[in-house]
């Protein structure tokens, strides 16, 4: 997949696309249908097929100062695209100079000029422009004064339920991974690079490879089934998020256990999948009853991780 970075000098062979326009934050299945709509008027008419998502994000820029659970980062994001089929993807920075557009100046300059696209998809809920003074209504009316046309998905679902970005962000705020999987179409993941920490896992019986997590991620502080990648190499394990409130109730750390590993992971990529939540974090009165409480932890990590398997 080719990635054209900013909107001075897009190639020529990319102009003239059926193009997706959004920010598309965990690429989930409501998502993924405006993808779909925007490959099926690509082929329909022999265009090239892009995305177009913007960096940072617009609300970061504006309130750079209040956190953002970010679901999906700039490289993993990419990476689902591509995955996904998208030809090209254009990464455009969310700067004072893009803020500044009115909706009319951003599909003239943006769209028409810059891209020369034939066709533009996006959801119900699409805002652009200064201001949010642009929404998929101004869209078409611009796209008719440039000759380009204008493809709006409606909202997507399943029994109910909205497949949105904000909602799988309340989901995984509540502890369940497992239907936010459902919205996202896959198991949720996060990446690090393995840091070491008080080797307490290990005088347990129990090592772990530590990673941060970026600022504003609100995953519920607990004990989660997960997958772990490594070297490209898929483990099964347990992790724990949470603050040690049983030793030093410092830092919230993400720590996980890889069944049937041995080995050293310092310094190395990881990626958690989260798969099913095991139970709350909690404090106990001793280590030997964290340790007692850990082995449970792990057989019941081993049952969500077995039952999830079976029913795929």
């Amino acid at each position: 997949m080719d990635v054209v970075r900013g909107w001075r000098e897009v190639p020529q062979h990319l102009k003239g696309a059926s193009l997706a326009i959004g920010t598309f934050d965990g690429v989930h299945c409501g998502h993924r249908t405006v993808l779909d709509a925007a490959k099926a008027k690509a082929a329909e008419g022999g265009l090239p097929m892009g995305v177009m998502v913007f960096e940072p994000y617009p609300r970061v820029f504006f309130q750079p100062q209040r956190p953002f659970f970010r679901l999906t980062s700039l490289p993993r994001k990419l990476e689902l695209l591509s995955a996904h089929g998208c030809g090209f993807t254009a990464v455009i920075p969310f700067d004072r100079e893009l803020a500044a557009l009115t909706a009319p100046e951003f599909v003239r300059i943006i769209l028409a000029e810059a891209f020369a696209i034939r066709h533009a998809t996006v959801g119900y809920n699409f805002f652009f422009g200064k201001g949010r003074g642009g929404n998929p209504g101004v869209l078409a009316e611009e796209g008719r004064r440039h000759g380009f046309g204008v493809t709006v998905v409606e909202a997507q679902g399943n029994a109910g339920e909205i497949f949105s970005s904000t909602r799988v962000r309340e989901l995984l705020a509540e502890g369940d991974v497992a239907a936010a999987g459902e919205i996202l179409g896959r198991y949720w993941r996060i990446s690090g690079k393995v840091e070491s920490g008080a080797g307490r896992g290990q005088g347990l019986g129990y090592p772990t490879a530590n990673i941060r997590l970026e600022d504003g991620i609100t995953l519920k502080h607990g004990i989660y089934a997960v997958h772990a990648y490594v070297d490209s190499n898929k483990h099964r394990g347990a992790a724990y998020l949470g603050t040690r409130p049983t030793f030093d109730a410092g830092l919230p750390l993400l720590e996980t256990f890889l069944f049937d590993f041995d080995g050293n992971l310092y310094g190395k990529d990881i990626e958690i999948e989260f798969v099913g939540f095991v139970r709350e974090d909690a404090k106990f009165r001793d280590a030997g009853t964290l340790t007692a409480q850990m082995a449970a932890d792990v057989a019941k990590a081993k049952e969500l991780l077995a039952s999830a398997e079976a029913a795929r």
